[in-house]
């Protein structure tokens, strides 16, 4: 056999074998849908109703209010809404505004508190900013988010909850003017 048909052979394998690994993959999309349905997960293409969550308490309101402090840095720091009103059990998320009014940048941490002071094992954050330190550059402005769950075993005579954050400077890692 030369070696022009030696290549021709090849070729023709090869190219077997690319037609082959092409057909396979295109096989796999209805084998995938049909994997997906029979474990019912990943329901492409249908339309299912919102989940409905049985958790919430519809029958309580509690009155969240909202307090913000910076102490001893020279940051302007706000929640955008004084107070909300959930059901225990619903997710809410408010958002709170943090300017840095130095010409430098400056990193800080929010530590919370509540009032009344018990009510904080029942205040569930799902995303909070006091998770990790923030560090804000010369004159910047954020907005960041707290979403929280209240726990509907919250005692049934609070009805009235106060979160107040204060964010504090980090030591060594921010300037001062």
């Amino acid at each position: 056999m030369t070696l022009a048909q030696q290549n021709r052979q090849l070729f023709a394998k090869l190219a077997l074998v690319a037609a082959g690994m092409f057909g396979f993959g295109y096989a796999l999309v209805p084998f995938y849908y049909q994997i997906c349905a029979a474990w019912g997960v990943n329901a492409l293409g249908e339309v299912r109703e919102a989940p409905v969550n049985t958790q919430v308490d519809r029958a309580r309101v509690i009155t969240v209010e909202f307090d913000a402090n910076a102490h001893g840095l020279p940051w302007r720091f706000r929640p955008l809404v004084n107070h909300i009103q959930v059901h225990p059990g619903e997710l809410a998320t408010v958002e709170y505004e943090v300017s840095n009014e130095r010409s430098v940048a400056i990193t800080g941490q929010a530590v919370p508190s509540y009032g009344p002071a018990y009510a904080g094992e029942y205040f569930k954050k799902v995303e909070c900013f006091c998770f990790t330190q923030q560090t804000l550059a010369p004159g910047e402005t954020r907005r960041m988010p707290v979403t929280f769950v209240i726990d509907p075993r919250l005692p049934r005579d609070v009805s009235s909850i106060a979160l107040s954050y204060t964010f504090f400077e980090v030591a060594g890692r921010g300037g001062k003017s």
